[in-house]
């Protein structure tokens, strides 16, 4: 039951729509999603009402829509004080960006062989090398190719609080498993890994295993090279140098990121892709 102070100062929907500028379809919507549920519902008529408090939290909503937040990272900045917000809310621009990033190149690969310009084929130089086992804790999502981008991000982030969280300490690289091929028209599942030191448990989707020592067969690629489709060209080096030194391939393919994206140049090592192998090169 609201209060007296209440009723004197509430705003029908209508009106609260005007003054908030979300229309009336968008109010119900946060209504049955719990951002924005109204102060009171009459019992008799049904009809929501607000009061002029809840205009702030109304505003910021239809901002955040506005740039094509979902909804549930919506309801985590409303719960967060604004210094976390603003962080959370970077962390996800910051996903979005990327994606943008990888798309704009995609195009520009695609526009440039309809148009005969394209560039030739990065030329690799594929190695062999023995990698020392490592406690990792990972989390899998599945994905296409348009998704890839959102989850390796979400599942560093993930990963990295909970290392924190855990007073665990980095061990190495970040690296992405392959379980299936990733494609704009095919989801498959991908295992984002970290490694660290120290003890650690698992906690929901968050795994912790040991990585097994193993013998890779791996390419560097630049940060120009490093989105679909051109970057199968490096996989097929690698599986291309495989199988003509009689290796056998022993577990999905990755790739092992070198450098923050945003801190390093075009033609700069942005990741390896590599593949771990059993047997001897002839």
């Amino acid at each position: 039951m609201a209060s007296q102070d209440t009723r004197r100062s509430a705003l029908t929907i209508s009106e609260f729509g005007r003054r908030s500028g979300l229309s009336l379809k968008a109010l119900r919507l946060y209504d049955v999603s719990g951002l924005l549920p109204p102060a009171e519902v009459d019992p008799g008529n049904g009809y929501r009402l607000y009061v002029p408090e809840q205009l702030a939290r109304a505003r910021r909503i239809s901002v955040l829509r506005q740039l094509e937040v979902p909804l549930s990272v919506i309801g985590e900045l409303l719960e967060l004080s604004d210094e976390d917000a603003a962080l959370r809310l970077a962390r996800w621009w910051a996903v979005q960006e990327a994606a943008l990033r990888a798309r704009r190149e995609t195009y520009a690969h695609v526009r440039a062989e309809l148009l005969r310009t394209a560039l030739p084929r990065a030329a690799y130089e594929v190695s062999v090398r023995p990698v020392p086992g490592a406690k990792v804790v990972s989390v899998r999502y599945e994905v296409d190719q348009q998704g890839l981008v959102a989850a390796i991000r979400t599942g560093e982030d993930v990963l990295r609080r909970h290392l924190a969280d855990s007073g665990a300490g980095p061990g190495g690289r970040l690296w992405v498993l392959y379980h299936g091929m990733v494609t704009p028209d095919s989801a498959a599942p991908v295992e984002v890994c970290v490694p660290f030191t120290g003890a650690v448990e698992p906690a929901g989707d968050i795994v912790v295993r040991l990585e097994p020592a193993h013998t890779q067969v791996f390419c560097t690629v630049l940060r120009d090279d490093c989105f679909y489709p051109r970057i199968m060209s490096a996989y097929a080096a690698v599986d291309g140098f495989a199988r003509r030194s009689g290796l056998v391939t022993a577990g999905a393919g990755r790739e092992v990121y070198l450098a923050d994206w945003d801190a390093i140049a075009g033609d700069d090592p942005y990741a390896e892709v590599a593949v771990p192998v059993s047997g001897g090169v002839r």
